[in-house]
């Protein structure tokens, strides 16, 4: 539910300029905004961000997916391909306390907001640019796609069963971890901003972020030599860990330690197999995994999931059903943590989306703003620069905003 409040969240009185679009500087900019940060977001007059044409599913003019990433902000537009516009942009940086881009590498240099310029005209701002490659290497001039940096960090190749193809994930996973690392590096910027009164500069690209979600899977490889697999819904390094079918659709089950290995063959009826030296220590059942999967399988497929899911939840063994997107946003834990809210569009049309995945005792977030219409704010923040409003009617006439 939106709440109208002046809320004071934990980052209340920090604008924030968002020159981004798609996914992954959205997601970040909006992380920022449900903390309490000021968002303005910047688009191109006529078309706005490409998400907002990216459906069905449309609520009135609103794609679901923009919907998606883009509450608690207001939406400027202006045209950046002209002086005037990088005018007013200056303006607007000048004022803020962090500029968030995901531009191809090069873009605000050849606007003329280099290092120079943020130095001279806007030492204490927090820029962040989040690129598909970072500004090194053989790469650093091209696009970044989530679809892509999937398949080259090596995601998709360690996702998937171990004799079927590379997946990728079912979500642009790589683009939401790099809206997420690209928040808190603006966060650890900021912090830093308030000993030393400076902004700088931090990059965050999707490459790197990309390497870094490997992380056991990289150690792995990187303390044996060896080739990282596929273990489809195992675990590479942890046995029973995965899904198992039983007698009405699969169960997930994630022993971690060899206590609750011998309590799961406690409540399978095998309790042997915790004193069988094939299966003792995690590392024993790692080596004979195929063995240990077949024997659990075979019994947990006798009884429907909800009775697994009981006795294993008695013992405190982890345990869940395999539940379809629509089971997870109707279920019981969803509803108490307010995880799906009501939404009420600036057009009047209602609709539902995600709540907020953090909480502050003392500085609240909130969900102050609904995702707006493409320039819903342009004479409101022209006017807050400064301008006058037969300004802002020139630059409406030259299709500036």
């Amino acid at each position: 539910m939106i709440d109208q409040r002046n809320q004071q969240g934990p980052l209340a009185g920090i604008r924030v300029v968002d020159l981004t679009r798609v996914l992954a500087g959205p997601l970040c900019t909006m992380t920022l905004g449900d903390m309490g940060a000021d968002i303005i977001k910047v688009e191109e007059p006529r078309h706005g961000d490409d998400t907002r044409a990216w459906g069905p599913p449309f609520v009135g003019a609103f794609s679901a997916y923009y919907l998606a990433v883009n509450r608690n902000k207001r939406s400027l537009t202006l045209d950046l391909k002209s002086e005037e516009g990088r005018v007013v942009l200056r303006r607007l940086i000048i004022g803020a306390d962090v500029v968030i881009d995901n531009f191809k590498l090069g873009t605000m240099e050849s606007w003329g907001f280099d290092d120079h310029w943020f130095e001279t005209n806007a030492g204490q701002v927090v820029r962040c640019s989040i690129t598909g490659y970072g500004p090194t290497g053989p790469k650093a001039s091209k696009p970044g796609y989530d679809f892509i940096l999937q398949a080259e960090t090596g995601l998709m190749a360690i996702t998937g069963e171990a004799n079927g193809s590379p997946m990728k994930l079912g979500v642009a996973i790589v683009d939401v971890c790099a809206g997420l690392t690209a928040a808190i590096a603006v966060l650890g910027a900021l912090q830093a901003r308030a000993r030393t009164g400076r902004g700088q500069r931090c990059e965050v690209s999707l490459h790197d972020v990309g390497l870094q979600m490997l992380i056991n899977v990289a150690s792995n490889h990187l303390v044996s030599g060896e080739e990282a697999g596929r273990y489809g819904n195992s675990h590479p390094n942890i046995v029973p860990y995965r899904t198992y079918p039983a007698a009405d659709g699969e169960v997930a089950v994630a022993v971690g330690n060899d206590r609750q290995f011998a309590a799961l063959a406690a409540v399978l009826g095998r309790p042997e197999w915790a004193s069988d030296p094939r299966f003792t220590r995690n590392q024993d059942r790692v080596r004979n995994r195929e063995a240990i999967d077949n024997e659990i399988a075979t019994v947990i497929s006798s009884r429907p999931r909800a009775h697994w899911i009981e006795k294993l939840d008695q013992v405190g063994i982890p345990v869940g059903p395999i539940n379809s997107v629509a089971e997870a946003l109707a279920s019981p834990q969803t509803n108490a943590r307010q995880m799906v809210v009501d939404l009420q569009l600036e057009t009047g049309l209602a609709t539902r989306g995600l709540g907020l995945p953090f909480q502050f005792s003392d500085t609240p977030s909130s969900i102050r703003r609904p995702p707006p219409a493409l320039g819903a704010d342009t004479r409101e923040l022209l006017l807050e620069l400064g301008l006058s409003d037969a300004e802002i009617d020139d630059l409406e006439r030259r299709r500036v905003i």
